[in-house]
């Protein structure tokens, strides 16, 4: 596998418009940033763009008036044109898959599904993101979840769109990044691939915010077993999933919890990964602990050498540091991180 800096000098590079400021930051204003940077294209985040739909029309806009939304699509399709941004992704599609026949959540589904393809339409982006479900309710079975995958793709497939399969390292069935490969394999579709991601893999695998030592701690395996482990999943990673079905690859750190989160979650609390995921995730190189640029390699290894996109919540090491006074010097600081990620996984 080429591993040159020349090969992965063409590598396109992204910003998820959710990983800087809040939905209520002017979307204009974390356009400029990305693009200040130096970055190519942007994940665009479902709550930023209802928050610009409701600006647009000067009043609050429902998750599910798919029209209003459109007819503010056009506007944020123009502003990325005149910040030179291509709109790579919708994100984050959740809680899809899974809910039982003919269930008012399995219809609620497809309707947001029908929806949020009528958005792709209008704002001009083939790709939809979906996280492997968390809900408790889902089912176990990967026939299931890969048969409303494929019933998602076809609808997709109509408009020319692709899905993006992604595990969140919380899911109830799909945490891992096997699980969501064997998931897409069974759906069998040719606009089905994989949304990888440095946390999700490394947070699901590798760490643990419950445990004092921040990793996962399993009887008789000690640190050395883990991480041999870790790196057999890597390599395994590297060898099976062939390039063309990694459609992108979203990068992030991990703040190691000064205090252990609390293993247990409520009813309508999300998992204590999920909790860790939702604004402890800076840059790499920034504070964080996991192995990132060893995530990386594996994923070049595949031969991948599209979309490396920066996708952080980044509250600070406590997660509670939600003011964003600098959005530019924040996306600056995501570029450098980015290119030093490329170079370290060149020559480590």
């Amino acid at each position: 596998m080429d591993f040159s800096h020349d090969s992965l000098a063409s590598i396109p590079t992204c910003y998820a418009t959710v990983s800087i400021g809040t939905p209520h930051t002017p979307l204009d204003q974390k356009l400029r940033a990305i693009a200040d940077a130096g970055f190519q294209g942007i994940e665009l985040g479902f709550p930023d763009l209802l928050s610009f739909a409701s600006t647009f029309h000067n009043a609050k806009v429902d998750a599910q008036d798919f029209d209003a939304i459109c007819k503010a699509c056009q506007q944020v399709k123009e502003m990325c044109q005149a910040a030179g941004l291509k709109i790579v992704m919708l994100q984050p599609f959740s809680n899809f898959e899974g809910w039982a026949p003919q269930s008012a959540e399995r219809e609620d589904a497809f309707l947001r599904a029908k929806g949020w393809i009528k958005i792709m339409d209008a704002v001009g982006t083939d790709l939809l993101q979906v996280g492997s479900t968390d809900s408790p309710h889902a089912t176990a079975s990967f026939d299931v979840l890969a048969a409303d995958l494929a019933e998602l793709a076809d609808l997709l497939a109509s408009h020319g769109f692709r899905l993006a399969y992604e595990n969140w390292c919380w899911a109830t069935h799909a945490p891992d990044w096997k699980d969501v490969w064997a998931i897409v394999k069974k759906a069998n579709r040719p606009n089905i691939g994989l949304c990888l991601d440095t946390f999700q893999t490394a947070g699901g695998e590798w760490a643990d915010p419950t445990t004092t030592s921040g990793l996962i701690e399993k009887e008789g395996e000690g640190h050395e077993g883990l991480k041999n482990k870790f790196q057999r999943s890597l390599d395994e990673l590297a060898k099976t999933i062939p390039r063309e079905k990694v459609y992108i690859l979203q990068i992030s750190d991990a703040y190691k919890p000064r205090q252990p989160l609390d293993p247990k979650s409520g009813d309508s609390e999300l998992r204590p990964r999920g909790r860790w995921s939702m604004n402890m995730r800076p840059v790499p190189f920034d504070g964080g602990y996991l192995p990132v640029v060893d995530v990386t390699q594996a994923v070049l290894k595949t031969g991948f050498r599209s979309w490396f996109s920066m996708e952080v919540f980044d509250g600070g090491p406590d997660g509670d540091d939600q003011e964003w006074y600098d959005l530019k010097g924040y996306t600056k600081k995501a570029m450098v991180s980015l290119k030093r990620l490329i170079k370290e996984s060149v020559e480590s």
